[in-house]
């Protein structure tokens, strides 16, 4: 197990001082992106072997949201790898150790030459031995979400530069930000799913369509063909 220990900044809180989800979700993969860098097989690592670790689902359950200069720990830690997917839980903690949001997330192991999914090789697997605890308890969701038949169609929204990250994709807490945008007034994420299905890149241009059912809001992103880029449930 990997742990980050901070404090909510002012820069990651809204209006009412709560951090926000997407700053929730940066904290989840910040920390286990330290976690690789302290094992050695980091971005620069994964780079060199023209290989990429891809999130193709998560889902965040939040028990409460932590508030400005609160501190905080964030833990995380794989449980199990099987081919291309590796499997990973995340945790978010109140100083005497009382979990207030938790992750179950499933990742793909890239070959960024292909672009194509390859199997983890053993040095990969070997260096994270020592890291895998047991899986989280608790009810998670199959990895795909299924978009309602009935949405409403939203004004485009540019991919831009700040979305982008090493991998030259859009970053996966961006997506949740822009999909965050058609949730309504007062809406409190209290559960969050979101299945990645292709990478957004600089100067596309994603297509959102809205569907709101039984209490929760679903937003799909797509390209200009609706192929999509990434599926995103909340639940309030």
């Amino acid at each position: 197990m990997y742990t980050l220990n901070s404090r909510i900044r002012y820069s990651e809180v809204d209006s009412s001082k709560e951090l926000l989800l997407s700053s929730l979700l940066d904290y989840f993969q910040d920390c286990c992106t330290f976690e690789s860098e302290e094992l050695g097989i980091g971005v620069d690592y994964l780079a060199q072997k023209q290989a990429a670790w891809v999130l193709s689902s998560w889902q965040i359950e939040i028990l409460r949201y932590p508030q400005f200069n609160e501190a905080i720990r964030i833990s995380t830690w794989p449980y199990g790898f099987k081919g291309f997917y590796g499997y990973r839980n995340f945790a978010a903690c109140e100083e005497n150790g009382n979990v207030i949001a938790k992750a179950n997330s499933v990742w793909v192991f890239l070959d960024t030459e292909k672009m194509r999914p390859q199997k983890i090789s053993e040095e990969l697997a070997d260096a994270y031995r020592d890291a895998f605890r047991e899986p989280l308890t608790g009810t998670w969701a199959e990895r795909k979400i299924t978009m309602p038949e009935c949405s409403e169609e939203k004004e485009t929204v540019p991919v831009v530069g700040y979305y982008i990250d090493t991998n030259r994709h859009m970053n996966n807490s961006k997506y949740v930000q822009v999909a965050m945008e058609y949730l309504p007034d007062g809406f409190k994420v209290a559960s969050l799913r979101a299945e990645y299905k292709k990478a957004a890149k600089l100067g596309d241009v994603l297509c959102p369509a809205v569907s709101s059912e039984n209490g929760n809001v679903t937003v799909l992103l797509s390209d200009r063909e609706r192929k999509p880029y990434a599926v995103i449930s909340f639940s309030s």
